[in-house]
């Protein structure tokens, strides 16, 4: 499993260079630091395996920043993104929300089922996970179709679509369920295909990378953590 993750971004401010330094967690994953921006080159003597440094070119960043102020001026502020890793991690551990699907497919009946949990082991940090959809394809004519919970059907885009909110939700109200859908198909056997989930997280990171200024005279004002499904698939 591969995600990239968010990018750092750097801010106008006056003065020399400034280190940046980004702490890599013995997470049991690979990571790869890229570089975004010509202002932000890797420090070549650093040994330490744990972290990473970039020097910040303030002089040049802030030339380019006026650049995008004269370009730009009723902006209320000017980004620059200087970088941004990859995290690779294999194995069911690594996903934040399991999905174990099942297919029974006979001649005049099919019945799916989407059994999902959160796994707060894969986070740097417990934090929910929102807006989760399911989406699972039915690309075929059918009839009596039945479904637990409730879900929307979409005929234009062949696909049923449950919509479970936050994962955990509430204190007590657990991270995993099931999800079924029965129906008679029209055409012969039905064939499995797989099922899709989209979700996002505010707060915490997956590779549990952390970032932060070395030195004195500067300040991170704010530091947002995020991420989000690309291509999420479980099942045929």
């Amino acid at each position: 499993m591969q995600r990239w993750g968010p990018e750092f971004w750097g801010s106008q401010r006056s003065g020399h260079r400034l280190a940046l330094g980004t702490a890599v967690p013995a997470s049991g994953g690979t990571q790869t630091l890229l570089p975004l921006s010509p202002h932000a080159p890797s420090d070549p003597s650093q040994s330490d395996p744990s972290t990473k440094d970039f020097w910040l070119n303030m002089a040049a960043l802030t030339g380019h920043l006026q650049k995008q102020a004269e370009q730009s001026p009723a902006a209320s502020y000017y980004n620059v993104a200087l970088l941004k890793y990859q995290f690779s991690r294999l194995g069911p551990g690594s996903a934040p929300l399991r999905l174990c699907v099942r297919w029974d497919c006979a001649p005049g009946a099919t019945r799916v089922s989407v059994e999902y949990g959160y796994n707060a082991a894969a986070l740097a940090l417990p934090v929910p996970l929102g807006n989760v959809h399911v989406l699972l394809p039915v690309e075929e004519p059918l009839t009596n179709l039945r479904l637990q919970p409730a879900a929307s059907w979409n005929l234009e885009e062949k696909r049923l679509l449950w919509k479970l909110l936050d994962i955990p939700g509430a204190p007590g109200q657990g991270g995993c369920g099931r999800l079924s859908a029965s129906w008679e198909p029209l055409g012969g056997p039905s064939k499995p295909s797989p099922v899709a989930a989209q979700f996002s997280s505010e707060g915490s990171t997956l590779s549990g990378v952390e970032v932060e200024l070395a030195g004195a005279g500067y300040r991170m004002s704010l530091v947002k953590k995020r991420f989000a499904t690309g291509i999420y698939l479980a099942g045929s």
